[in-house]
């Protein structure tokens, strides 16, 4: 049986592939994707996040804090599964495809969830003197959309899964 498609789910997952392989390419080639760096050109649009969030910042890199690449290889794992539910709903229809989008946006959702609370509970300390706009807008904004639509996903995805565990199974094939 081929799997559902949700033209949303499938959307999400094309679009942030490239912006999340985008942020963890900046955390993994650090120095060099940094203000300095001989490939700077590529993430210049990190200067933001830099100033914003200093696990990004040459700070952050210079004080080996362990929280921005520990997420950046996270990111890859979460994408490879994205990448691997567009495939088996869109190219080679598979019945585990849910499963792959389950399990890479509860990832999204759990780093997205550990990231927040590591900041509320270390009182801000990636992010302290920020303008609060600033912190509103590239922060606080962004980790709600991340938030909210793996969410959906997991609920989505979640109860399709459960419905396929409760059908019987075919006739003349055992479980």
């Amino acid at each position: 049986m081929a799997p559902r498609k949700y033209t949303w789910i499938s959307l999400w997952f094309l679009v942030t592939a490239p912006i999340i392989l985008w942020d963890a390419g900046y955390v993994l080639m650090r120095p060099r994707s940094m203000e300095g760096g001989d490939l700077r050109w590529f993430w210049s649009g990190f200067d933001t996040y830099e100033r914003i969030d200093t696990v990004y910042s040459v700070k952050g890199y210079h004080e080996k804090a362990g929280f921005a690449p520990a997420a950046a290889i996270s990111n890859l794992v979460e994408t490879s599964l994205n990448l691997a539910y567009l495939y088996t709903v869109h190219l080679s229809p598979k019945t585990i495809a849910p499963l792959f989008g389950f399990t890479g946006a509860v990832l999204t959702l759990s780093k997205t969830t550990f990231w927040v609370l590591q900041e509320h509970f270390c009182g801000r300390c990636s992010s302290k003197n920020v303008d609060p706009v600033e912190f509103l807008k590239f922060w606080i904004a962004q980790n709600v959309v991340w938030f909210t639509f793996c969410l959906l996903i997991v609920g989505r995805l979640g109860t399709d899964i459960a419905q396929s565990l409760n059908r019987p199974s075919p006739k003349g094939k055992s479980t």
